[in-house]
């Protein structure tokens, strides 16, 4: 069995940290797990050194993407499970996860969660992030938001510029996908935090939504030198 390691990015979730970590201790194999705290002022590197492995804390808040590659970069399993931290129970439902690539069916496997039950905001950063994909590599995301994921090393390597922020996912599939790697998409009963229907929650999609633009034009520029640096005789 190749060596797992856990890598989960957490801003101000004192309340949920411990629940998630608990969980995959208790039903996710794994050697490792890594917390990184993305300048958290409520207490969650605390919280989390009582069932992490290892904490890495930011001295300010760097966004999700910085923090994710802070984790993996200083992993050292084969196969690199990226979770949330308000999953609280429900993370030890990465098993789910972590099987296809374990029996090589994929290289990433993404979890396509369940349906909430009461609809938020107007679904444009899903769409744009769907639409973007797609135009770019031909893949028709399901879940192309999902931040629970697991990746074989050897693909974060061949990465391009991660994005710092909220368009990491999308900037990750796409560079897989053009790699060549296989991208498999696996329903996963998980349930976290909602984003609510209040200024809060339309400020936070409002970003996301602006990360993922600026993550899709600078995909999409590197494909275009990419493309022209091969048409080139020499």
């Amino acid at each position: 069995m190749k060596k797992v390691s856990v890598i989960i990015p957490a801003y101000n979730e004192a309340d949920a940290i411990g629940d998630t970590l608990r969980a995959i201790r208790a039903g996710v194999p794994c050697d490792e797990v890594i917390v990184v705290d993305d300048g958290s002022t409520d207490g969650t590197a605390d919280r989390a050194c009582r069932w992490a492995d290892r904490v890495i804390v930011s001295p300010r808040n760097l966004g999700k993407g910085a923090a994710l590659k802070s984790g993996w970069s200083q992993a050292s399993g084969e196969i690199v499970l990226l979770l949330d931290a308000d999953l609280r129970e429900s993370a030890r439902e990465a098993v789910h996860l972590l099987a296809p690539v374990h029996e090589d069916k994929c290289d990433m496997a993404i979890a396509i969660l369940p349906s909430p039950a009461k609809k938020a905001g107007l679904g444009l950063a899903k769409g744009l992030a769907r639409n973007g994909i797609r135009l770019l590599t031909g893949y028709a995301a399901r879940a192309p938001l999902s931040g629970q994921r697991a990746v074989r090393r050897q693909l974060l390597q061949r990465l391009q510029g991660v994005d710092g922020g909220f368009g990491v996912e999308v900037g990750m599939t796409v560079d897989a996908l053009r790699a060549g790697y296989r991208v498999l998409e696996v329903p996963v009963p998980f349930s976290h935090r909602q984003t609510g229907n209040d200024w809060s929650g339309y400020r936070h999609r409002g970003r996301e939504f602006a990360a993922i633009g600026r993550t899709l034009c600078r995909k999409w520029w590197e494909g275009q030198k990419w493309t022209q640096n091969e048409s080139r005789p020499w």
